[in-house]
């Protein structure tokens, strides 16, 4: 062979670390401040026992096909059935990711003729369903509600005749800041439409119980929500929740439900579990809202930030460079702190994205954000 088939592939890669992109896998070290285990269930001895009891139940450890074939287990009818009670959908469906679950909403249940109108800032997997799906699509700006409804009319003055969707999470990953669901669903009624509400960020540690800020949407016709198990909830998968049709039609006409071997039964039984703590154990909720607090604070008193409010509260520093070594010099000093670059966030708006778990305490929190403030006082000296 005379051409080097990895030529192509090496510029590209050069071509990313010059622009301060490039990535490579680093294992996690110091106390974190960059996963999504919010509530620590990923190490919880609950889930631990769930799963030996599990095994024990004889419960497989793969499915072994798709859930339309011989791959649909009890226990993903079970966690379905558990899930629907405790988010108070009238069903749900197990995904074996947010990511296959947003590319299976987004590419199925919009039709030819509807119209997407998306925030923003929403996650690169709900942008990748929509380019698989047959609807229009329009993204006005970030937590924008009348932005969102203006999007709909000039839709509906152009001749627009099928349903508006509207596309939302209902805290983002990135920025930490709520979408106005009040507003939204208020859009989506008067225009008759879909709210979509993507909760992986909510599920376990915000609204009535753990349940999400959608907590109270759930269960309408025209709201279908996505709540992730691979964060707060400490394993993997994810659930969307909808009414029965939907389901159904998700069951009939999703590629990424139909062509997928299922997700595991064993996973399955950790996610029952998982819920199964949000509902006993309340404290870790209260523990989590106690830090995500302090750590607002502490962002306002030495970094002069407003916090997000949430647990996800951005450092934007700009330049992908500064980024990088910020989070570099962070984890030299015990602090898991990562960089976020684009193509993940908007051009010079790359960022620290730190996040509060219950895997730190108040102390470490406090002494992250002083070497912070420390590190970004030295720069400008």
């Amino acid at each position: 062979m005379t051409v080097d088939l990895r030529q192509r592939y090496e510029v590209k890669l050069r071509q990313l670390a010059q622009k301060g992109r490039h990535r490579d896998l680093s294992r996690d070290t110091g106390s974190d401040f960059t996963s999504n285990d919010y509530l620590a269930l990923t190490s919880s001895p609950r889930m631990r026992a769930a799963l030996v009891d599990a095994l024990d139940r004889g419960v497989p450890v793969g499915a072994g096909g798709s859930r339309l074939l011989r791959g649909n287990h009890a226990e993903h009818e079970a966690l379905e059935q558990e899930a629907a009670a405790f988010f108070a959908c009238e069903q749900m469906l197990y995904f074996v990711s947010g990511y296959a679950a947003n590319l299976a909403v987004l590419s199925t249940l919009p039709q030819r003729g509807d119209l997407i109108v998306h925030d923003a800032l929403i996650h690169a997997s709900a942008h990748d369903g929509m380019r698989t799906g047959r609807a229009d699509v329009v993204s006005v700006a970030h937590n924008d509600a009348d932005a969102v409804e203006d999007a709909i009319l000039a839709w509906r003055k152009r001749g627009g005749t099928g349903v508006p969707w509207i596309v939302v999470e209902s805290i983002y990953s990135m920025d930490g800041d709520r979408a106005p669901l009040s507003d939204l669903i208020e859009i989506a009624d008067r225009n008759e439409g879909f709210l979509y509400i993507d909760e992986a960020h909510a599920s376990g540690v915000h609204g009535v119980g753990g349940r999400g800020y959608a907590a109270g949407l759930e269960g309408r016709d025209n709201v279908i929500v996505l709540h992730t198990c691979g964060k707060a909830v400490g394993t993997a998968g994810a659930l969307v929740g909808a009414n029965r049709t939907l389901c159904s039609f998700l069951i009939n006409r999703a590629r990424p439900f139909i062509y997928a071997t299922a997700p595991s039964p064993l996973q399955a039984a950790s996610v029952r579990e998982a819920l199964a703590i949000l509902a006993d154990e309340p404290e870790r909720r209260q523990t989590l809202h106690g830090l995500i607090a302090f750590a607002n604070a502490q962002f306002s008193e030495h970094l002069g930030m407003r916090g997000s409010g949430t647990q996800i509260l951005p450092v934007i520093v700009g330049e992908n460079a500064r980024a990088t070594h910020l989070a570099e010099r962070l984890r030299a000093d015990g602090f898991d702190v990562r960089a976020i670059r684009p193509p993940t966030v908007p051009h010079r708006t790359a960022r620290l994205r730190i996040t509060i778990t219950l895997n730190v305490d108040r102390p470490t929190i406090a002494n992250m954000v002083e070497r912070l403030a420390e590190l970004i006082a030295t720069e400008i000296s």
